[in-house]
């Protein structure tokens, strides 16, 4: 424990990095997940397949292979992120940073989706077809009608979702982000002698960072909740 007391700067900084790739990666994922469930729910059939293929890669494609991807061959193919390379006091975010976050996106709005048609499906069928009865367009039906309403139903898997990205940035680790995981392996190896203290403190961490995310999900859903 003392390790960690003595470079609890590092600490606060790793911790920062978990959640910025946390709320970047969760913000995007959210954005491209509705557009995906969107596309599968929607009546062009070709969109309706791209969607269904998109998923069924991602979600059966262990992240570790996607930050692969991103990190080392798609450089190789022309998908590269030199263009970012923001410095903001001592963070920098930089490239790697980009790809990590991309990778991410990518595989967590697959699980997005899936989550969000299942709050879909649990939308009366009479709702969209009075939207359609009143003239309202798919795009009008769907952001105006059934997406709000999907979104009351969606909010536990969403949060499900939402914890298991907050868990996944520590696979970031492995390719150099300064992450928390990244943070405690650099503990352990340098001080062996203290390494339960230092397991400890960064599972403490994790579990107050879920609780978090969990009493806000929590509190969304009694705030959206449809009264009986």
């Amino acid at each position: 424990m003392g390790t960690v007391l003595d470079n609890w700067d590092l600490v606060v900084r790793a911790l920062s990095y978990t959640v910025l790739l946390f709320l970047i990666s969760g913000f995007l994922s959210l954005a491209f997940g509705t557009l995906l469930a969107a596309m599968r729910v929607g009546p062009v059939a070709p969109l309706r397949t791209a969607a269904t293929v998109y998923v069924g890669i991602f979600r059966n494609t262990p992240l570790l292979i996607v930050l692969i991807f991103f990190r080392i061959a798609g450089p190789k193919v022309g998908i590269q992120f030199n263009f970012v390379d923001l410095v903001v006091g001592e963070f920098r975010i930089n490239n790697l940073f980009a790809a990590c976050v991309a990778a991410l996106t990518v595989y967590t709005s697959a699980f997005v989706c899936e989550a969000l048609r299942s709050g879909v499906n649990a939308v009366p069928l009479g709702q969209a077809e009075a939207a359609r009865a009143i003239g309202l367009p798919f795009g009008g039906t769907m952001t105006q009608v059934v997406l709000p309403q999907a979104f009351r139903a969606a909010i536990p898997p969403l949060a499900s979702v939402q914890i298991a990205l907050l868990k996944n940035t520590t696979v970031t680790g492995v390719f150099g982000v300064s992450e928390a995981f990244f943070r405690m392996r650099f503990f352990t190896n340098n001080e062996p002698g203290d390494r339960y203290g230092i397991f400890l403190t960064f599972a403490l961490i994790f579990v107050v960072l879920v609780e978090v995310v969990s009493f806000l999900a929590n509190r969304l859903e009694r705030r959206w909740r449809v009264p009986a």
